[in-house]
């Protein structure tokens, strides 16, 4: 990777976030635009350092969005780029399929349910009786359960990096520990400023992730939300265990939260993991259990919109703090589809932290949020799927800059 230049650079395009969309983004740029100058810039000292590399790995297949949504073309899309891209640049995947399993008569409703959108989204599921369950899983128990063949399994990190090699040989530039601390823009020009001097572009991509909210109000896009950071705790079980399952384990995902549940998941290096739940976090970037970031847990703690959303998702907040605390709580949930895991089962494992836009009403954002000004797009919400839909969303931000060009 290059190194920080402290002189000040025009460039045609700067793609201010250094996370798999930020990359995948960069990478379509130089592909449409052959010849173009354009520099990436991250402020960590690694590509794809918090949400791309801190997830399940999961490939996913746009079973849970609604028909025609954004959100479904795009992780469609994305699924299959994924694996042809990971095929194409030697990077490990596998196919392993997913279940969907309910536990009871209520989940099982919503199953079905699921199973409608699947087809109108033009997913490939199929429906399984509890002994057919049993037959596929023997160590998963429940009364039925979706099986959707085409989920996958990959680390995005390594896609993310052969994506940044892909850019440095298309001639793109990559800037690492490379903090920016203003944005100015002008009818000609975007500047960004920092610690290591300044770069101007003709245009400017900010994805952001976790800083996206920031680096919107730095470029004076008024905004109405906040990104909620919630952190994903997980833990992986026992070498000796990994084969527990053959196939992703999720429950059936309650359509009223924004998290799909603890799920048990093989990952691409052998491992199984378990996780995550949803706590409130008070550090933006701060993964060790705990961590506390003044300047975040004011910016959190003083939004309206996440008084509201405590208000109206207390029971569940206060399950998912208890199970955070208390690792018999974390467990139930595990056990109401694997009955025979333990406490002594749940080892230490890395968090995750979610980037949630919330809008000042309360309401969680679940689509794609985009914001343009002149000069400039902002990628302002990308929730999951977004490593999945990474390249369809890079596409669909540089379709959108020619537009406005012509």
């Amino acid at each position: 990777m290059s190194s920080p230049d402290p002189a000040r650079a025009a460039y045609d395009f700067c793609v201010l976030g250094g996370g798999i969309v930020g990359v995948a983004t960069a990478h379509r740029l130089l592909r449409r635009f052959p010849g173009a100058s354009l520099v990436l810039v991250e402020k960590e000292a690694t590509l794809g350092a918090h949400q791309t590399g801190h997830n399940s790995g999961v490939i996913h297949s746009g079973i849970y969005y609604p028909p025609d949504s954004l959100k479904a073309r795009l992780c469609r899309a994305g699924a299959q780029w994924t694996k042809e891209f990971a095929a194409a640049n030697d990077i490990p995947f596998q196919v392993c399929g997913k279940l969907l399993v309910a536990t009871d008569s209520a989940e099982h409703a919503r199953m079905l349910a699921l199973y409608e959108r699947s087809i109108a989204n033009g997913v490939e599921v199929e429906a399984i009786d509890a002994a057919e369950l049993v037959r596929r899983e023997p160590r998963i128990t429940g009364v039925g359960a979706l099986f959707v063949p085409a989920t996958g399994i990959i680390d995005y990190a390594r896609v993310t990096a052969a994506l940044a090699a892909q850019v440095e040989a298309m001639g793109g530039r990559v800037l690492l520990d490379t903090a920016i601390e203003a944005i100015s823009e002008t009818g000609s020009a975007v500047t960004i400023s920092g610690p290591n001097g300044s770069i101007t572009a003709d245009t400017l991509v900010v994805c952001a992730g976790l800083q996206a909210d920031r680096m919107a109000r730095m470029a004076g896009i008024r905004t109405d939300f906040r990104i909620v950071p919630f952190r994903g705790e997980y833990y992986r079980l026992p070498a000796e265990r990994a084969d527990l399952v053959r196939t992703l384990i999720y429950p059936v995902p309650d359509p009223a939260l924004p998290f799909l549940g603890v799920h048990l998941s093989p990952t691409i290096d052998g491992e199984l993991t378990v996780g995550p739940n949803a706590v409130l976090g008070l550090s933006r970037e701060g993964y060790r259990k705990g961590s506390v970031n003044r300047r975040d847990a004011l910016d959190v703690l003083s939004f309206p919109g996440l008084h509201r959303v405590a208000r109206d998702h207390l029971r569940t907040g206060a399950r998912e703090l208890r199970n955070s605390v208390f690792k018999r709580g974390y467990l139930a949930e595990c056990r109401r589809y694997c009955p025979e895991l333990t406490t002594a089962d749940l080892l230490p494992h890395r968090a995750g932290i979610r980037a949630q836009a919330v809008l000042r009403d309360g309401t969680l954002v679940h689509d794609f949020l985009i914001e343009r000004t002149p000069r400039s797009i902002h990628v302002l919400n990308a929730p999951s799927p977004a490593a999945t839909s990474a390249m369809p969303i890079a596409e669909h931000l540089v379709d959108q800059l020619e537009s406005r060009n012509k």
